[in-house]
């Protein structure tokens, strides 16, 4: 008896209309699926990359610039200074304005920092001893609001003066007094940005008022 041998052919007959389309709509919807997927992908890193620049660009530029040249010294005996070649400083204030199409600046949450070739200190707004306008005796440095709405916060068109008490032991313990000569870095560092950074050097000699 002879063996047969079983062959399964392929045979498409049966290989209808409906069943094509079938495959055919599978193959769409799986393209669809996949291209919605890739596409969502593409915007949501698009979306990432966009807010790693803008933040990115708001931590590398300054929201605060200096208004005007000049930082001045108040080397009156009634601010702790005093005048001529052995002088000292008493006080230093500055104004600062907002720099074009920069982001508003919140000076209670902003710190100021000196460099002098004693050492460095940094400082942040103390709101328990400082009064907005006035200062006080324990106060490190504080703000005035010269043109503006008199609230805490650098607005466009909006003017601040800085004032800084450099005899408080505060600062004097690792910065030194300031005296004729020296050379002075001041920074004003925001919450959000680049500080602000004035590097001078002090005249030989002080009056009352000194401006640099």
């Amino acid at each position: 008896m002879r063996r047969g041998v079983l062959k399964i052919r392929s045979d498409e007959k049966g290989f209808t209309g409906l069943e094509a389309a079938i495959v055919l709509i599978a193959f769409v919807v799986v393209a669809a699926v996949f291209s919605y997927v890739m596409l969502g992908a593409g915007f949501y890193t698009t979306q990432k990359s966009k807010k790693v620049v803008d933040t990115g660009v708001k931590q590398a530029s300054s929201s605060l610039t200096l208004d005007g040249q000049y930082i001045y010294l108040d080397c009156t005996s009634a601010k702790g200074g005093s005048t001529g070649s052995n002088g000292q400083v008493g006080e230093v204030y500055f104004y600062v304005t907002q720099t074009a199409g920069g982001s508003p600046v919140d000076l209670n949450k902003t710190s100021i920092a000196i460099t002098t070739s004693s050492g460095y200190k940094q400082i942040f707004y103390n709101e328990t001893a400082c009064t907005p306008g006035s200062g006080g005796a324990n106060c490190p440095w504080w703000y005035v609001n010269t043109i503006g709405d008199g609230d805490n916060v650098v607005e466009p068109n909006e003017k601040y003066k800085i004032v800084i008490n450099v005899t408080l032991t505060d600062w004097s313990n690792d910065i030194g007094t300031l005296n004729p000569n020296d050379q002075v870095t001041i920074e004003v560092r925001p919450p959000i940005g680049a500080p602000l950074a004035i590097t001078k050097t002090l005249p030989p000699s002080f009056t009352n008022l000194t401006y640099i």
